[in-house]
């Protein structure tokens, strides 16, 4: 009786929906940081005013303009290789062009990241994906990824508090 309660009980388990959900854990991350940090980091940008692009906090710091093209920049690159899809033919662009074209980019970024994570599963984690002389597994590539993401925010928020500004995230 009790080895039937007991089969009973694991399969009441396996079969129930918070069990389900604890299946790809990782791509589940994944996807979960980007639709997070990809509205927060792209409302940031649209709150830095347009001629406040060429500051930086430090001569040694990025621009705005460049923070917010190495963001699209490296999301391009990393979800291409996480979702193993090609990166997509882009325009060149400089971070000193218009404000709208450095959204429109870095939301491109977020997008293109939505579709290319969007079949990932936990299956691969372990693969090893190349970055130029660098080699990383799948789940380092993605913690690496989603770190940048909420570090990159931190600048941007370092920014506009710089500018007098408060980032989206302080106003909640």
């Amino acid at each position: 009786m009790k080895k039937l309660a007991w089969t009973f009980l694991l399969a009441s388990l396996c079969c129930s929906p918070s069990f389900a959900q604890q299946t790809n854990k990782v791509a589940t991350f994944a996807r979960n940081a980007l639709m997070g940090r990809s509205e927060e980091i792209v409302a940031a940008t649209v709150e830095m005013p347009a001629d406040k692009f060429g500051f930086r906090p430090s001569p040694d710091q990025m621009t705005f303009g460049q923070l917010t093209l190495h963001v699209a920049d490296g999301n391009y690159i990393y979800c291409s290789r996480i979702g193993g899809v090609p990166e997509p033919q882009r325009p060149n662009l400089s971070d000193t062009d218009a404000k709208d074209k450095l959204v429109q980019r870095l939301q491109a970024s977020f997008d293109f990241c939505t579709a290319a994570l969007a079949k990932l599963d936990d299956s691969g984690m372990s693969e090893t994906l190349i970055f130029g002389p660098t080699k990383t597994p799948r789940s380092m590539a993605i913690l690496t990824l989603t770190g940048t993401w909420t570090d990159h925010l931190s600048m941007q928020a370092t920014y506009l508090q710089a500018n007098g500004l408060m980032p989206s995230t302080a106003k909640k």
